[in-house]
């Protein structure tokens, strides 16, 4: 069976406003994403599926019956998309009750990372350049003097 082209650009259209509300910085819309992919995963599955009678045996002789495979998977993916909007929704409301808005925050590690980026002085840059080679900022460990030598060992 080949799936109807207009069954086809529905299927593109949540795919991509899914992906494009996913994106958003506020839950509610990434809970809208995560129900027009679920969606548009389950039209997906759908299409794949062959046309036919019920997939029951002795009332649909066998080569005019419908995939039942498909049917089984939209199930599976309806309760899963149920479970991420539940989550979705306590987690959205829960941002909403401590903070008074439901917009995800920046994060201190990840502005700190970004920062280090900018600068070039990100993890890896400077040993990749600098790798075997002593440089201004390669100090050789201090001996020990006086007080601390008696430690040392």
């Amino acid at each position: 069976m080949t799936p109807n082209l207009t069954y086809v650009l529905v299927v593109g259209v949540l795919f991509a406003a899914g992906v494009t509300l996913l994106l958003e910085r506020s839950l509610t819309r990434v809970l809208m994403g995560v129900i027009l992919l679920g969606n548009g995963a389950n039209l997906l599955l759908l299409t794949g599926g062959r046309a036919g009678g019920p997939p029951i045996v002795g009332t649909t002789p066998e080569e005019e019956m419908s995939d039942p495979l498909p049917q089984a998977m939209v199930l599976t993916a309806i309760v899963i998309t149920l479970g991420m909007t539940a989550f979705l929704l306590a987690l959205s409301y829960r941002s909403w009750h401590l903070n008074g808005h439901d917009e995800v925050q920046d994060d201190v590690e990840d502005r700190r990372i970004m920062d280090l980026a900018e600068r070039d002085e990100g993890p890896g840059t400077a040993d990749e350049q600098t790798a075997g080679e002593p440089g201004e900022d390669d100090d050789p460990v201090p001996a020990p003097s006086g007080a601390d030598a008696g430690r040392a060992g």
